[in-house]
């Protein structure tokens, strides 16, 4: 990934927290037939140091976990927000004329090595700490022992545990850094007003980010 020095988010706290936020990664492997690509909710976790370790569960009926290269690296995109931005938002825009549009953005790539996890118990407590962690949003959370014991158990019978160990982790925030102040400003209040998918996320993430680098 192309990362602008002024794009960059070095700070592994920051990246973790996106992971948190949005854990449905793009999973990058190499298979028997080339590079594949799976949709697969990651949970982060802290240990070991300090990079942490991601783990999910496919279908047992999905090959990644048993046609994969071990040896090669596998790499999981995490996608924050991300926003169309005009050019109308940018208040050089009367003084020059000299701007185009861009796509903001906020992404994180996690490097590691995979393995592939069987046991019932492991899977089990894998999907109580993913349930409890997604479900603690709801006002009546609901837990995997809400459901029969038979049933989850042939449930966990047709998944299989993923583990990647994180052995590097980057981030690129492209939130309008390499434009100047008033053009930064512009473009929060002109997503505050729009109506597109992701502005209110773009604009706090801009607030958040609000530092001229030019």
């Amino acid at each position: 990934m192309y990362i602008p020095k002024h794009f960059e988010e070095p700070r592994i706290d920051v990246l973790h927290e996106l992971i948190r936020a949005r854990p449905l990664a793009t999973l990058i492997t190499l298979s028997s037939n080339g590079i594949n690509a799976n949709h697969i909710p990651l949970h982060i976790f802290m240990e070991p140091t300090p990079y942490g370790t991601l783990r999910g569960h496919v279908a047992r009926l999905n090959p990644v976990w048993n046609d994969f290269h071990t040896e090669v690296e596998v790499l999981a995109i995490f996608h924050g927000p991300d926003s169309y931005i005009t050019p109308s938002w940018y208040p050089t825009k009367k003084e020059t004329g000299k701007v185009v549009p861009t796509w903001n953005y906020a992404v994180v790539h996690a490097y590691g090595t995979m393995r592939v996890i069987e046991d019932p118990g492991w899977l089990r407590t894998l999907l109580e700490t993913l349930t409890d962690h997604n479900e603690k949003k709801f006002s009546k959370p609901w837990k995997v022992s809400d459901a029969p014991l038979e049933y989850t158990s042939k449930l966990i019978e047709s998944i299989v545990g993923i583990e990647i160990g994180i052995t590097k982790l980057t981030g690129k925030w492209k939130v309008s850094q390499n434009q100047p102040p008033q053009n930064q400003s512009g473009v929060i209040s002109g997503l505050e007003t729009s109506d597109l998918p992701d502005a209110p996320s773009m604009a706090n993430l801009m607030r958040l980010h609000k530092i001229h680098k030019p």
